[in-house]
Parts: structure tokens; C-alpha cells; sequence
């Protein structure tokens, strides 16, 4: 009812809203999130947690929120026998808060079990309940205090007694619980904080306060660092590295079995027609996909949630803008917009720095998985493979491509972020500008060749500076490996000549990039300006009047 909830100093929702889908929306939640984290919980169960006070109370207080949700429904059905006929919803409502309740108090005992210290999902859960709660909370009161008397008594008393307990519940929430019992002692000097960390302390990174206060205080050395977690460790990430790549070598000698030529005539008839399948090497970035695939998609799930959330803010402007240039509008319509745009930029910062905490790490790991398989295959290659690739070539591979894998996990997301924020943009622009947005489009579209090409050339160069890079590594290795023969013979300046010279054209490589990288950079620079003055001129070229611009 837009004339009760929106053109009113003093808005309140209906009781139909309030009693069916505001009370609906957590319990939604709830057993939607419920099959993926019965799955998570199922393959990272790390033994069970004694049975202490907290989680004795947090039972104790799901329990309690069943009866109410039961004392509610029974209520409705006494008064179906007296004749009083309520609604529905009054039938509907507490059935299903009351399965809820219950599922969450199982669910609770079950992450008990399972050695879960902080559980994410139920506090989210919890809050949901809160805030959902909040809008009754108000308007039962205002209903009180404007009829002069509480209409439904026990309704009114079981509510507020609902929402006692859910709040309570929420706080309880946030508290940690103790280790599982028969948990490995840990022996770390220095522990990653992290891992025993709760999930209000994760989502904000509380557990890092410590050290940057540290920090600020006392120059950081390398005994204060904390430890890796176990799951970033070499010996865990390689080895499931390897375990992914070895299966990529069993399916493609299965497949290289199951192709290869049979000694019936049929196997002759599709060797002779063509129709054997080609042989199907092993995947390296398949391997990489099978081990780190889970990482990149949370990350990507993060990024998606937070592009669509920096085009909530602007549209969150424009409603604000309309709001001062009516007079007549109602002031609290001012206090939701400016409250929803904090809400949305602190939202919109804490899934930004979760993408990049999740990205970045999941960057190390290429870089390390990568790192020890090389390191291991370099151990076991036999000599012919020796001479085919160098100690050089093979240190580059470590020390270079590694990283450069490492370097490209954040931007690997753009492949599709870009895209969709380039479409969002255009179309909310369309909206506001009209056809004159093409033309900051085209000017875009007419950059990308140019900077197509710097690219191009760039990486051309790059390729041309690797080369340099392996022969001079080659070549040093080499003179380590002879400096007394270089010695005894004085061949020092003739071997420094031929190190310098390849270094020389390295550096030359370099101070040409670096020119082809600014101009790349001062092109995006000037960008923004040349697509707001193209858009600008965009109605003058039309032949309507430009922004700006008085009428004679």
C-alpha cells in the first residue's frame, strides 16, 4: 500500500507483508544456503566440540524459539475451534518459522560435531531475524499507542518474545567456541591467526589489527611474521598439483589406449577412413583448473557481487538528487537514501577486499604449485632432456613465468567482469544521456586497435627480452662453471664483453617497452576526458542545443 508505506511522514509496511514474506526472508535463506553447507561441512570435518556453556544456551534458546513459533500456531488453532477463523498466514507463518527454528538448533549441535569454532551462515541467519524483525517491532508499538490498547494480546506477547531471543541468539553467535577436542596441538611459535579466527573477525579482518599495530609501533623482522596456513604450504599445494596433473596423464594414456589401432578389421577401417581420434596430450592448465578452480570461483562470485554493487551507488545519487528537488517529499525518504548508500559502500568494501584477499592468495598458490613441480621434474629429467633445456632456461621458468602466473590471477576475472560493467554502464548512461552516449562509445571503440596494437608489440618484446634473459642466464652459468679455466687464460674482459652486449639489448628491450607502456597509460589517462567531451558534443552534432550552452 504505496499511500501507507510511501507517501507518508510516517511509514510503516502492512500487517500481511510483515506476517508473510518479512518473516519468510531468513528462513529462506536458511534452507537455500542449507544443501551447500551440509556439503561443506561434510569433507571439512575437523572432530567434535565438547559440549560447553555456549553451546548449551545456544540449544537452549533455539529450543525456546520453537515452542514460541508452536505456541503461535496452537494459539490459531484454538481459535479456529472457537470459531474466531484467522488468517492463513497465522497458520502458514509460525509452521514455518517454527521448522526453521528447530533446523537451526539441529544445525547448531551438527557444526558441534563437525568442530566448527564460528559459524557464518547462522549468524547472517541470525541477523536476517533481527532486522526483519525490526520493522513488527516498531509498528506494533505504533499500533499500540494509536488504537490506545494491544489488539491481539498473546501475539503481541510471543512476538517480543521472539525477538528477545533472536537477538540474544545473535550475540551469542558471535562468540567463538572452544577447539575441537581431539584437534592437533599446535607447536607454532608464531601461529597464522586466521585459521582460529571467527567469522565476524575474517569478514572484517580483525585478526590482522594485531600486527599493524606491531608494526606501527616496532620495525616488523622476519621472526615476527606469522606462519603460512597449512592449506598455502608447498608440500600441500604441489601435492595437489601433482595429483591433478597425474590424472591428466592417466586420461590421456587411456585415451592415447583407446585410440591406438586394433588388430580387427574394423579398427584397419577407421585407420584407412580417418575416423581414429587424434591423441590427447595432458593439460597443464587443466591441472591447474582441477586444483585451484574452487578459489578462482569464490573469488569470481566476490567480484560479481561487487560490480554490481558500484552501480547501486549512483543510482542510490540520482533518487537522492530527486529527493531535494522535491520539496514535497517526505523527510525520511532523505535519511533511507543517504543510509542505503552508506550501507552499499561499506558492503561494497568489505566484498572488494574479501576478492582480493582471495585472489591474491590464490595468485600464490600458481606461483608455488607451479614452482615445485618444476623444481621436482628438474630433478628426475635425464640427461638428453639436460641439454635440451638449460639450467638457465629452467631457473627462468622458476623464477620468471612463475610469478608472471602469480601476476596475472587478479586480472584473469576481467575477462568477464570488463564486459559486464561496460554493458551496465552503457545502458544506465542510455538512460540518462540518450543516443548521445554513443559517441564516447565509438571514441572507445576507436582506441581499442591502438591500444591492441602497443599490446602486440609489447609482448613481442617481451618475448625477444626472454630470450635475452635465458642465453645471458646460460651464459653466466656457464662462466661460473669454468672460472678457472677463465681465469687461468685472463678471458674475463672477452666473457664481461659478451655478458654486457646481451645486456645492453636487454635494457634496450626494456627502454622500449617502457615507452610503449606510457603511451598505453597516458591514452587510458586521457580516455575519461575525451569520452565525456565526445559525449558532450554528441547533441551538437545532432543539431539540438549543447549542454552549456544559453538559448538566443
Amino acid at each position: 500500500d504505496s499511500n501507507l508505506s510511501v507517501h507518508t511522514d510516517n511509514p510503516d509496511l502492512t500487517p500481511c507483508f510483515q506476517n508473510s514474506l518479512l518473516a519468510w526472508v531468513p528462513c529462506i535463506y536458511l534452507w537455500v544456503a542449507l544443501p551447500c553447507y551440509l556439503l561443506y561441512l561434510r569433507y571439512h570435518g575437523r572432530g567434535y566440540i565438547i559440549l560447553s556453556h555456549l553451546s548449551r544456551l545456544k540449544t537452549v534458546l533455539g529450543v525456546l524459539l520453537w515452542c514460541v513459533s508452536w505456541a503461535d500456531l496452537f494459539y490459531s488453532f484454538h481459535g479456529l475451534v472457537h470459531g474466531r477463523a484467522p488468517a492463513p498466514v497465522f497458520f502458514v507463518t509460525p509452521l514455518v518459522v517454527g521448522i526453521t527454528m528447530l533446523l537451526a538448533t539441529l544445525l547448531i549441535q551438527y557444526e558441534r560435531l563437525q568442530g566448527i569454532q564460528s559459524s557464518g551462515v547462522l549468524i547472517i541467519f541470525w541477523f536476517l531475524c533481527v532486522v526483519c524483525a525490526i520493522v513488527p517491532f516498531r509498528s506494533k508499538i505504533l499500533s499500540a499507542k494509536a488504537e490506545g490498547e494491544i489488539s491481539d494480546p498473546f501475539r503481541f506477547t510471543t512476538f517480543y518474545i521472539h525477538f528477545a531471543l533472536v537477538l540474544c541468539a545473535l550475540i551469542l553467535a558471535c562468540f567463538r567456541e572452544k577447539p575441537p577436542l581431539f584437534s592437533a596441538k599446535n607447536v607454532d611459535p608464531n601461529p597464522y591467526p586466521e585459521t582460529s579466527a571467527g567469522f565476524l573477525s575474517r569478514l572484517f579482518f580483525w585478526w590482522f589489527t594485531k600486527m599493524a599495530i606491531y608494526g606501527y609501533r616496532h620495525p616488523l623482522e622476519e621472526k615476527d611474521l606469522w606462519s603460512l596456513k597449512e592449506e598455502d604450504r608447498s608440500q600441500m599445494v604441489v601435492q595437489q598439483l601433482l595429483e591433478a596433473w597425474r590424472k591428466q596423464e592417466k586420461q590421456a594414456a587411456q585415451h592415447k589406449a583407446a585410440a591406438a589401432p586394433g588388430k580387427n578389421a574394423s579398427s584397419e577401417d577407421e585407420v584407412l577412413l580417418g575416423a581414429r581420434p587424434r591423441p590427447q596430450k595432458p593439460s597443464f592448465l587443466r591441472a591447474l583448473l582441477a586444483t585451484f578452480g574452487s578459489s578462482f570461483l569464490i573469488s569470481a562470485c566476490f567480484k560479481l557481487i561487487q560490480d554490481l554493487l558500484s552501480f547501486i551507488n549512483p543510482q542510490l545519487l540520482s533518487v537522492l538528487i530527486r529527493f531535494i528537488s522535491n520539496p514535497m517529499a517526505p523527510s525520511w525518504w532523505g535519511f533511507l537514501v543517504a543510509g542505503l548508500m552508506f550501507l552499499c559502500s561499506m558492503m561494497q568494501s568489505l566484498i572488494l577486499q574479501q576478492y582480493y584477499q582471495c585472489i591474491f592468495v590464490t595468485g600464490l598458490k600458481f606461483r608455488t604449485g607451479i614452482i615445485g613441480v618444476i623444481y621436482r621434474k628438474a630433478l628426475v629429467i635425464t640427461n638428453s632432456v639436460k641439454r635440451a633445456s638449460t639450467v638457465g632456461e629452467i631457473v627462468n621458468l622458476m623464477s620468471v613465468d612463475a610469478q608472471r602466473f602469480m601476476d596475472l590471477a587478479p586480472f584473469l576475472n576481467l575477462l568477464w567482469s570488463a564486459p559486464l560493467q561496460i554493458i551496465l554502464a552503457i545502458y544506465f548512461l542510455w538512460q540518462n544521456l540518450g543516443p548521445s552516449v554513443l559517441a564516447g562509445v565509438a571514441l572507445m571503440v576507436l582506441l581499442i586497435p591502438l591500444n591492441g596494437a602497443v599490446a602486440v608489440k609489447m609482448r613481442a618484446f617481451q618475448v625477444k627480452q626472454m630470450k635475452l634473459k635465458d642465453s645471458r642466464i646460460k651464459l653466466m652459468s656457464e662462466i661460473l662453471n669454468g672460472i678457472k679455466v677463465l681465469k687461468l687464460y685472463a678471458w674475463e674482459p672477452s666473457f664481461l664483453k659478451q655478458v654486457e652486449g646481451i645486456r645492453q639489448g636487454e635494457l634496450q628491450l626494456l627502454r622500449t617497452a617502457a615507452y610503449l607502456h606510457a603511451i598505453s597509460t597516458f591514452t587510458w589517462m586521457c580516455t575519461p576526458f575525451l569520452v565525456r567531451l565526445g559525449t558532450g558534443l554528441g547533441p551538437c552534432l545532432q543539431g539540438s542545443r549543447c549542454p552549456g550552452m544559453t538559448p538566443p
